[in-house]
């Protein structure tokens, strides 16, 4: 984006302190901005002493996605990890007291990786170092030497890192010139902060600077994104008992809490905006629709029941601005979100089943099942005790369905309405049924030619 008179915008994203899993989500949130926003330059404000390996790759290839300039300000330190993701940006600017370097991979707890392991790492690291540094200088090279102690870096007759030992680097030091035509050996100037740095490269008032803003949900996040099946496995039943109960309670309420945790979770984690809620909510009515106003269609349900389960998932799909679908599809980028779905409704069932199985029966499942008032016009077979007679005495009686059975729907037996469900085929409005049974939510019917 160009800004107020044709003016360069430059958006600043924090890394701050150990990189973990927060600092990729505030990092993935700001970069799908900034491209929103068709900014023209990213500037990473870091200071860090490294951290998590696995969330660096992830954060290394997020970068890549950004098809503007990206730039590094080392803010006193970026050391190990924080080396890696300065070395994909295209310049590194530092402080005058900043230093980077020393990347060896170690294990989370600080102690050394096993031999053998460590050489697979420190190759694969290498190798990715190299093909991200290409055509920068020495930067591949100054890199490795900051990752394998058993590399010498040596640039024409002087050896700058021997071997047995990592590299790092002062700012002067990485801004020493080296070779003909003379080239920095790492970074490309110093400023005393990001305003000096950006004036010294745009000039005084020709750019625009725009700032993330990190809240506290972003740590929060962590935690969110870890549990969203259960959240989802949770939310899901919740809802299909409310649905299955008259009026709308506390259950109900968990389970909208449930889902719109799945969902600001996802949000802060960067994954998604705010139109899968929106979906959600469309496929939610729709549903609502089917039970309490058209019983029978099942097609409006169906409908629904989709958009609220494919929510779910573009909620926590890693979809990047101006990307097309056939790219997601082409990855991995359902895969994570489909089996947490997964989980998620089989965590459902299982909760279904067993409260269905092993609850007892008293005030907290009278309240959970539908039935606790039973006189009413509009009604569903429950089994509250003080209807549990009444319930029963409607095994073997005639009534008619006053909309499809397909399989549930609604009868009529003596001018009162129940939910219902027939066992195998459909039954049209106006058919005769004799009730052959009940379950907690509905009672059995089938058709009956008399």
């Amino acid at each position: 984006m160009v800004g107020t008179g044709g003016k360069p915008v430059v958006y600043v994203i924090p890394i701050q302190n150990e990189i973990n899993r927060p600092t990729l989500y505030i990092l993935r949130r700001g970069l799908k901005e900034a491209i929103e926003q068709k900014t023209d330059v990213v500037l990473l404000d870091m200071n860090t002493p490294g951290g998590a390996l696995d969330v660096t790759f992830d954060i290394m290839e997020a970068l890549e996605k950004f098809p503007g300039q990206k730039l590094t300000f080392v803010d006193r330190e970026a050391m190990s990890a924080g080396a890696f993701i300065s070395a994909v940006t295209d310049e590194i600017y530092f402080v005058p007291n900043g230093v980077i370097g020393a990347a060896a991979p170690v294990l989370a707890t600080g102690g050394d990786v096993d031999k053998t392991m460590k050489q697979k790492i420190v190759s694969y690291m290498r190798a990715r170092m190299r093909a991200s540094s290409e055509g920068k200088g020495y930067r591949g090279q100054v890199i490795s030497a900051m990752i394998d102690e058993d590399y010498e870096l040596k640039i024409g007759d002087k050896v700058l890192k021997p071997k047995g030992e990592l590299l790092s680097l002062t700012a002067t030091e990485a801004l020493e010139k080296y070779g003909d035509p003379p080239q920095a050996l790492l970074g490309a100037g110093k400023a005393a902060d990001i305003p000096a740095l950006l004036t010294a490269k745009y000039g005084a008032g020709n750019y625009e600077v725009r700032n993330f803003k990190v809240t506290w949900s972003e740590e929060l996040a962590q935690y969110l994104t870890a549990w969203s099946p259960v959240l989802m496995g949770l939310g899901l039943l919740a809802l299909f008992i409310e649905f299955k109960t008259p009026g709308f309670g506390i259950i109900g309420i968990i389970g909208i809490f449930c889902l719109g945790v799945v969902f600001l979770g996802s949000y802060v984690a960067g994954f998604s905006g705010h139109e899968p809620q929106l979906v959600f909510a469309v496929g939610l009515l729709l549903v609502a629709l089917e039970i309490f106003f058209f019983p029978g269609v099942v097609v409006v349900a169906l409908v629904g029941l989709v958009l609220m389960l494919g929510s779910l998932v573009w909620a926590m799909t890693d979809l990047w601005p101006g990307e097309p679908l056939t790219v997601a599809w082409s990855g991995d980028a359902f895969v994570a979100p489909m089996q947490n779905l997964g989980l998620g409704l089989v965590l459902a069932v299982a909760l279904g089943a067993a409260l269905a199985r092993y609850m007892p029966k008293g005030w907290v499942w009278d309240k959970m099942v539908v039935g606790s008032t039973i006189g009413t016009a509009a009604q569903v077979a429950g089994v509250a005790p003080d209807v549990a007679h009444e319930v029963g005495a409607l095994v073997g009686q005639r009534g008619i369905a006053v909309t499809v059975l397909r399989p549930s729907g609604q009868i009529e037996i003596a001018g009162r309405r129940f939910e219902a469900i027939v066992e195998a085929g459909a039954v049209d409005a106006g058919d005769a049924v004799i009730v052959r049974g009940r379950t907690d939510f509905a009672l059995i019917v089938e058709r009956t030619n008399s």
